[in-house]
Order: structure tokens, then sequence, then C-alpha cells
């Protein structure tokens, strides 16, 4: 059984329905879509697209952070946040158990202008690593969302200018290099490995989209027991309305 998923960080839910995603919804026709930074409190929001299971985890602070998934396929559990108080207020993570394998969507921190927050991220990755780490012990893993972190050079326009930035300090390289030694593959660079200029993220400052000066930092990650079962990896870099744009996995279950 061949599935598409799709990951969005659509950086307000609201918003973006006002720029064309229940067109891209529709058209997609994907198995599992999971959103990011949905920006919105229950109630806020009127969406229930008809043939999907729909799961939200909203933060408690209003306007921030936030996930969701939608799924042709009913899970057989479903769990909201990593268990751990501190970590389970911003609405940042939902696990599926489907019946082939789990489907984990997050929105990792961001470590902030000054690294402000980089401690606090380096403590939710150490979670979350434990987290897949248990899941793929039982079952393969599809990983997907906003990772806020550029594993390479490869995958930012301008790696010498940030290597100090938040998105590609070593620390949170260094994380993402934990997650694909803990046996998880990076499916777009799994399928495509030397492909440049393939970024999912660009500033709104000086037409930087237009002339792609951007970041990779929207991924699916799976088990590596998957790899042979990967079609391909889309990014849909002409998918407006976020200044993220969707990214895409088909596999065979």
């Amino acid at each position: 059984m061949a599935l598409k998923l799709i990951s969005w960080n659509v950086n307000g839910l609201r918003a973006v329905m006002k720029k064309g995603f229940i067109d891209f919804f529709e058209q997609s026709d994907a198995d599992v879509v999971c959103l990011q930074e949905i920006k919105l409190q229950e109630g806020q929001i009127d969406f229930s697209p008809p043939g999907y299971f729909s799961y939200w985890h909203y933060a408690e602070r209003k306007g921030y952070s936030g996930t969701a998934i939608f799924t042709k396929q009913r899970p057989l559990s479903v769990r909201h946040g990593l268990g751990i108080p501190e970590f389970d207020t911003e609405g940042r993570i939902i696990t599926l158990e489907m019946e082939e394998c789990y489907v984990v969507t997050a929105y990792v921190p961001n470590s902030q202008h000054g690294l402000l927050r980089l401690d606090f991220r380096l403590r939710w990755e150490e979670a979350l690593a434990n987290h897949l780490q248990k899941l793929d012990n039982h079952k393969p893993v599809i990983f997907c969302g906003d990772l806020n972190v550029a594993h390479e050079e490869i995958d930012l326009r301008n790696p010498k200018a940030n290597l100090k930035n938040s998105g590609f300090t070593p620390e949170e390289r260094g994380k993402f290099a934990d997650l694909l030694a803990g046996g998880l593959i990076d499916t777009y660079r799994y399928i495509y490995p030397e492909q440049e200029g393939s970024y999912t993220w660009w500033s709104y400052r000086t037409n930087c989209r237009e002339r792609n000066i951007g970041w990779r930092i929207d991924y699916f990650l799976a088990s590596e027991r998957l790899a042979d079962r990967l079609i391909d990896a889309v990014i849909h870099r002409y998918v407006m309305g976020s200044d993220h744009c969707p990214i895409e996995l088909q596999i065979r279950l």
C-alpha cells in the first residue's frame, strides 16, 4: 500500500486558510497531513475535512505554536506531548500509532535570536529522541515537521554566515545527527543526496523566496528499515501562504 504524507508549517492556520490552503489540501489528497505552528486554540476554527480523522494539540499560550494531524486511517492510539509537563504546554508534538508504523509530527522549539532558548531546546530534543527510540523499538517510525535546524551546509544558502545563528549551531546540528545515529534516515537526502538549492523556509525579508535564499528545516525522517520502501520525497517550493512550504513523502507500507 502506497501512502502519501504531507507536512507543512503553516505559520498560522487561520491566516493560511485565506491563501489557498484548502485548495492545496484537497488537491494533494494525502493520506496523512501534518501541520505545525497552527497558532490557535480550540474553537477558533471550523476545519473538519471530510474523510479524515482530526487531531489537535494546542498551546496554552494563545496564538502560539501548536500542531495538528489529519489522517484517513483511524489510528490505534493518539498521544499528545512527551509526557513531561515542562515541555507539553506548547502543543509541539502529536504521536499516532497506526497499524504499520507510528506517525509523529513535531514543531521543535526555536533557539531564538541570541540563542536565548537553546538550553530549553536541547533538553526538549533529548526527550524527543528518547520518545522516538522507544517507538522505533516497537514498530517503524515516520517523523516529520519543522525541526528548526539545517543539518549540513548543503541545506542552507549561506552556511558560513550562519555558523553561530539559531538553526545552524553545532549543538542543534548535533542533536539532528543523534537522531540519524539512533536509526532514522533523512528521507529527502536519502533519495537526493547531492541536490542543492532545496529549501523549505525563506525569510520574508529582501525577497529571499524569489531569490531562493533559504534553509531546509522541514523534514520527513523514517526508520532505517523503511528505506527500501521509499518512493519519493517532494519539496513543494511554489506552494505559497506561509514562510515555509509543504513537503511530501511517498512510501509503501
